[in-house]
Formats: structure tokens, C-alpha cells, sequence
């Protein structure tokens, strides 16, 4: 006959559970958990994503650190932080899944977010590699160019949101663009796909972002981009 956990294993049980509850509590951690599914980076450019002060920025890591949700190396005097593996990245987009599906105030940030109808049914992975290998489509990475470098779609252009408007003439006339960025509740790619309607450029965004791309087990390209002329190509 089995014999049930007793009272005091189930309840350390949830206790250590809890403390990912916790952890995540803040706002700012779980945007750096995000920030850090996209690639490794030092903490320095960490802060600034996230938009928060230096010691700030390295307290909220070394709570995470703390909870094993982070990792690091050195190297030199420097320190760099990851996510501590691919699960990390699927709890914060089922996060995010969650907080759409039950919080009417997560659908009404991204409804707003969106602003046009169109921004409601974005490309899929599966339509995005299809029209990509017949050439009907230029995909734009607008994330921070680091973000880029650390792996991107493979044939995707590296145009951060705040270079788009110096950019739009290098897009040739004609190809739909689809832009991706961090995940499905990035803001920049809609906000790039709303600059380039505004322009008169055919555009969309991709359904998610790097994190579910790479989960997918779908190709992912490393370091700068060796084609910056295949916006006009």
C-alpha cells in the first residue's frame, strides 16, 4: 500500500515552491527574467533595459540568483548573467499566458498597446518560415541590437525601434515586413509595425518572440548580421 507524504514533507514541499513565488513578486525582476531569456549580458546593460539604477539592478539579480532562477560567469571584472535554463523562459511566458487569459487588465494593456485590429492576428512561426523561404517577406529584429546579437531568426534584419525612421527608405517597395521582438507581450514590435503602416509599408509582427523561437527547436543565428542590405534586397 502506498503511504501519503506526511504533513511536514508536503508542506517543505510548498514552502520551497513558494519561494519562486516570492522572488516574483516584483515587477522589475520578472521584466529582467525576460530581458535575460533573450541572451546573456552584463549587468550594466542589464540596468539600462530595465531602466533601473546600477545597484538596484544587481540587488533584484542576486534575489533571482538566490532562487536559482539566474546564473553567472565572470569574466575579468566583469560579471554576466543568464537565465538559469529554458524552463526559466517557458515560466515566464506561461506567466504571461496566464495573466492574459485571467486578468482583464493584461488584455486591455495589449489591446491598447496595439491600437489597430490588425495587431490582434499576427504571423505565426509556421507562416513566417513559409513566406520567408519564398522571399515575399523581410523580417526585422527590432530588439536592442546586443539582444540581436546574442541569436536572432536567421536572415532577420537587426533595426532597433529607435533607428526605424532613418531606416524606412532602405525597405524595398512592395514586401510585407514582419518585425518580432522579445516575446508576445513585447510592445516593440507592435509599435514598429504601427511606424510602418503609418509610412505605407505592408507589416505585421510575429505571433511570440526569440524566447519561443528557440524553444521551438527552430534555427537560430549568432553575432552580427553580415547582410544589413537585405532590407533593400
Amino acid at each position: 500500500m502506498d503511504i501519503p507524504p506526511s504533513p511536514s514533507a508536503r508542506d517543505a514541499l510548498y514552502t520551497e515552491l513558494a519561494r519562486i513565488g516570492k522572488v516574483v513578486c516584483h515587477p522589475k525582476r520578472i521584466e529582467l527574467l525576460e530581458l535575460l531569456c533573450q541572451g546573456e549580458r552584463p549587468v550594466e546593460a542589464l540596468a539600462r533595459a530595465a531602466g533601473l539604477r546600477l545597484t538596484t539592478a544587481s540587488t533584484h539579480l542576486q534575489v533571482l540568483r538566490q532562487a536559482r532562477l539566474v546564473e553567472t560567469r565572470r569574466q575579468g571584472t566583469r560579471v554576466y548573467y543568464r537565465s538559469a535554463g529554458e524552463e526559466v523562459c517557458r515560466f515566464v511566458g506561461t506567466l504571461g499566458d496566464l495573466g492574459r487569459a485571467r486578468l482583464v487588465e493584461v488584455r486591455e494593456i495589449l489591446r491598447a498597446a496595439a491600437g489597430e485590429p490588425w495587431a490582434l492576428e499576427p504571423v505565426t512561426r509556421e507562416q513566417l518560415l513559409a513566406r520567408a523561404a519564398r522571399g515575399e517577406v523581410v523580417v526585422l529584429d527590432v530588439r536592442p541590437a546586443d539582444e540581436y546579437h546574442a541569436g536572432h531568426v536567421p536572415g532577420a534584419v537587426s533595426v532597433p525601434l529607435d533607428e526605424l525612421p532613418e531606416r524606412l527608405a532602405a525597405l524595398r517597395p512592395g514586401r510585407t515586413v514582419v518585425a518580432y521582438c522579445r516575446g508576445p507581450y513585447c510592445l516593440l514590435a507592435a509599435e514598429a509595425v504601427r511606424r510602418l503602416r503609418r509610412a505605407g509599408v505592408r507589416a505585421a509582427r510575429l505571433q511570440d518572440g526569440m524566447p519561443e523561437w528557440r524553444q521551438a527547436g527552430l534555427p537560430v543565428a549568432v553575432g552580427p548580421d553580415p547582410g544589413q542590405l537585405a532590407l533593400a534586397g
